[in-house]
C-alpha cells in the first residue's frame, strides 16, 4: 500500500487491488475520488484542478 499526504489530500494505491490500477482520493477521510492510473481518468467523484496538478506531481516523483 502507498499512502501519500499532499496538502489536506491523502492519495492511496492498494498493491493487488482490483483492476484498473486507480488511486482513492481522501480528504477529512472521506472519499473524494478514485482516479484510473491507467487511464488517466475519473472513475469516481470529482477531481479539482488542484487535486489534478497533485496527481501529476506524485506520477513525477514516481509515486505513482
Amino acid at each position: 500500500m502507498g499512502r501519500f499526504r499532499r496538502g489536506n489530500y491523502v492519495f492511496v494505491v492498494w498493491k493487488g487491488d482490483h483492476g484498473p490500477r486507480h488511486v482513492h482520493i481522501l480528504r477529512d477521510g472521506s472519499l473524494v475520488a478514485k482516479w484510473n492510473l491507467d487511464g488517466d481518468c475519473l472513475m469516481k467523484g470529482w477531481a479539482s484542478a488542484r487535486v489534478r496538478r497533485l496527481l501529476k506531481s506524485l506520477r513525477r516523483e514516481g509515486l505513482l
